[in-house]
C-alpha cells in the first residue's frame, strides 16, 4: 500500500488544532463576544465563527465585496440590513433575484406586508385575497397590484434615463431613483441605498420575477426599455477583472450564486484575458452537495473551474438558515471593521467594459 506522504504533512492530519476549551457564556454578549464564543466551538457555530473571520479580512484588504441574494430576504424585512453594509462601504455590488428587488419596494412606498402563520389553507388565504412566503401575508391587490403600477410607470416614464442597451443594473438604478423621488419611506429600501452609493445591482434571472413580469405589458405596448442579460455578464467580468481583490457573501445558491461565481470562467475560459477567479467566497445554505445541484455545490468544486483563486484556504460554507446567519455576520463586520471609502461601481461599470472590449479585440 502506497502512503501519500503529501497528505502526512498536512496540518489537518495532525492532532494540532486549537483546544477545546469549554468557553463561557455571559449575560448581555456582544455580537463578537458570541462569534469568539462560536469560534471555540464547532459545527456550524465554528463556521460562521471563519465566515466573519473571512468577511473581515474581505472588508479589510479593500476586496471588492459582492452580496448575492436568493431567497426571499426582502419579504421578512432584510432590506435595512443590506443597507447597513453599503452605508458603511462593505458592499460593492449585488447579484439578486427580481424578487428581493420587487418586495424590497414595498417597504419604500409603504405597501402592507405582515407576519403571518405557515401552517394554513391556502385555498382560503387566496379566496381572502392575500399571497403567502411561508410565514409572511402579502395583499394582492394593496400590495402586489400597486407594486406592479408604481413598476410599470416608473419603467415606462424613465425610459429615456435608462441606456437603450441597458443591463439589469441600469433597469435597477433607475427604480432606487424613482423610489427616492417618489416613495414616502425611502430610508427602509436597500435599492435606494444601492442607487445613493451607486452600488450596481443585477437580477441576471429577471425574467423568472414579478420586476420581469411587470415588463410584459411594456412589450405588448411597445413601450420601456428591456435589459440585455449578456451585457450582466460583460459587466460582471469587468468587475473582477478590474478588482485587484474579490470576494463574495452568498445567501442561498440559485442564480446568484453562480452568476457572481462565473465571472472567473467569464475571464478566463472564454476571454482568455484573466486566470484566478475569487479570492474569498462566503456561503450561507442549507443546500447538500450530494443531489449535484448548484445551491450545494461546495465552493471547493469551483475551484476546478477556476470560479475561486484556491480551494484551500478564503472559503467557508456555513450550512443553515441565512435569516440567523446575516444579521449576525453584518453586527460583526459593523462592529470590527472601520467604514471603507465607496467604490461607486455603478458609474464605472460602463468605461471598465469598453475597457475589456479593447483589451479582448487587441489579443485576439
Amino acid at each position: 500500500m502506497v502512503h501519500d506522504h503529501h497528505h502526512h504533512d498536512d496540518p489537518r492530519h495532525t492532532f494540532s488544532g486549537r483546544k477545546i476549551d469549554p468557553p463561557q457564556v455571559s449575560p448581555n454578549m456582544t455580537v463578537p463576544e458570541l462569534i469568539k464564543f462560536y469560534g471555540a466551538t464547532g459545527y456550524n457555530a465554528r463556521r460562521l465563527a471563519e465566515a466573519a473571520e473571512i468577511l473581515e479580512d474581505m472588508i479589510n484588504t479593500n476586496s471588492t465585496v459582492c452580496l448575492t441574494l436568493a431567497g426571499a430576504m426582502t419579504p421578512i424585512g432584510m432590506g435595512r440590513t443590506i443597507s447597513a453594509m453599503i452605508e458603511a462601504g462593505f458592499i460593492d455590488w449585488i447579484v439578486a433575484t427580481g424578487a428581493n428587488v420587487y418586495h424590497d419596494l414595498h417597504f419604500a412606498y409603504g405597501l402592507p406586508v405582515k407576519q403571518g402563520h405557515f401552517d394554513v389553507d391556502d385555498d382560503i388565504l387566496y379566496a381572502k385575497q392575500i399571497v403567502r412566503i411561508y410565514d409572511v401575508y402579502i395583499k394582492e391587490l394593496e400590495t402586489l397590484q400597486a407594486q406592479d403600477l408604481l413598476v410599470q410607470k416608473d419603467m415606462k416614464e424613465r425610459s429615456a434615463e435608462i441606456p437603450a442597451n441597458a443591463s439589469t443594473a441600469d433597469i435597477s438604478y433607475a427604480l432606487g431613483k424613482a423610489a427616492k423621488e417618489n416613495a414616502k419611506y425611502p430610508e427602509k429600501s436597500f435599492l435606494v441605498k444601492a442607487y445613493e452609493n451607486k452600488v450596481p445591482v443585477y437580477m441576471p434571472a429577471i425574467g423568472d420575477s414579478s420586476i420581469g413580469l411587470n415588463m410584459l405589458p411594456l412589450l405588448l405596448e411597445g413601450k420601456g426599455v428591456f435589459p440585455n442579460t449578456i451585457l450582466d455578464v460583460a459587466e460582471s467580468a469587468a468587475i473582477l477583472w478590474k478588482s485587484k481583490r474579490s470576494g463574495g457573501l452568498e445567501l442561498g445558491g440559485g442564480v446568484p450564486k453562480n452568476f457572481f461565481q462565473q465571472t472567473g470562467p467569464a475571464l478566463y475560459q472564454i476571454l482568455k484575458i484573466k486566470e484566478g477567479g475569487q479570492d474569498y467566497l462566503i456561503q450561507m445554505t442549507d443546500a447538500r452537495p450530494d443531489t449535484g445541484g448548484l445551491s450545494g455545490a461546495t465552493l471547493q468544486e469551483g475551484k476546478s473551474w477556476g470560479k475561486i483563486k484556491t480551494s484551500h484556504k478564503g472559503n467557508v460554507i456555513v450550512y443553515g438558515d441565512s435569516s440567523v446567519y446575516f444579521p449576525l455576520l453584518c453586527s460583526y463586520a459593523l462592529s470590527v471593521c472601520r467604514p471603507r471609502k465607496h467604490k461607486e461601481i455603478y458609474g464605472k461599470k460602463d468605461a471598465w467594459v469598453r475597457d475589456m472590449k479593447k483589451m479582448y479585440l487587441a489579443q485576439k
